[in-house]
């Protein structure tokens, strides 16, 4: 596997960055997980919106164009061999001191990897999902945003723990007002009386590429009502289906929370109408290489 770093392409064993690299030493940057699907890039021109959403929101400036981060992005695929993959984008602040001023940092470092990679195992996506929700906050908009897609994921992280520590593969996080937010790295969607509701953004929400697909497929395809308004965990216990959105999970029902039976205990029709009409899409739109 080779690795783009900075317009060169190394091994994956000599694929290194500085110590001093700010994006080690304080999370200070931000990334992006893309997907391809046969030689198809999923949503890029978006995924690639997104991360200079996210630089300009921290003022990091990215040294290269979108269109030179789009061939970049290609031709990291294209020398690995790799038609369906998983492809991580990751802009640090670059090489400083050890203090915390930005300023040190003389230019930003791009790194480009594609892999494989496999979120869930394939019964969860049949059987569906359980998952609890956690004690950790989602950090609030006036801290650390949860819009902007920093390389700063501990609280991420520490509700991770919580799950992996309740015996489950995933985590809901409740905002400060107990709000359900969204989960450690995934989007949440329920559906009550065909009606297809999810978190707004400003709750505390990453505005995943995903979710937005799957809204899109909700309101054109099976004609649903769609809507983005806040909900607690209450409105999850009840609702009808429920299911989880992101790049690398794509689209997974979600069949028991905190102990709590979801409706029958199997995947909605709903959920595996959006499922099967999400499949189609990856297999033919997305930017070709």
């Amino acid at each position: 596997m080779k690795v783009y770093i900075n317009g060169k392409f190394y091994e994956k064993e000599e694929a290194k960055i500085s110590v001093f690299d700010h994006g080690l030493l304080y999370g200070d940057g931000v990334f992006e997980g893309i997907r391809s699907y046969n030689r198809r890039v999923f949503k890029l021109k978006e995924h690639i919106d997104r991360l200079y959403n996210s630089a300009k929101a921290i003022m990091l400036e990215i040294p290269i164009s979108k269109e030179e981060m789009e061939k970049a992005i290609i031709e990291t695929l294209k020398i690995n061999n790799l038609s369906d993959a998983y492809i991580r984008v990751v802009v640090t602040r670059g090489v400083g001191d050890l203090g915390l001023d930005p300023r040190k940092c003389s230019s930003p470092s791009i790194i480009i990897i594609t892999d494989k990679i496999v979120l869930y195992p394939q019964e969860l996506y049949e059987k569906g999902l359980e998952i609890v929700t956690v004690s950790t906050r989602r950090n609030i908009p006036t801290a650390v945003n949860p819009a902007i897609k920093s390389l700063n994921y501990l609280n991420n992280i520490f509700a991770k723990i919580e799950a992996i520590r309740a015996g489950c593969e995933e985590a809901i996080m409740l905002n400060q007002e107990g709000y359900v937010a969204e989960c450690t790295g995934d989007n949440i969607f329920i559906v009550k009386d065909n009606v297809l509701i999810t978190p707004p953004v400003y709750v505390g929400v990453l505005p995943g590429i995903t979710r937005e697909t799957v809204m899109e497929i909700a309101k054109t395809k099976l004609k649903l009502l769609v809507k983005e308004e806040p909900f607690t965990i209450y409105h999850v216990y009840t609702a009808d289906e429920c299911f989880l959105t992101g790049t690398a999970a794509e689209v997974i029902p979600v069949v028991k929370v905190d102990n709590r039976i979801i409706n029958d205990g199997k995947p909605g029709e709903i959920t595996k109408q959006i499922i099967k009409e999400f499949h189609e899409l990856t297999r033919t739109t997305g930017v070709q290489y």
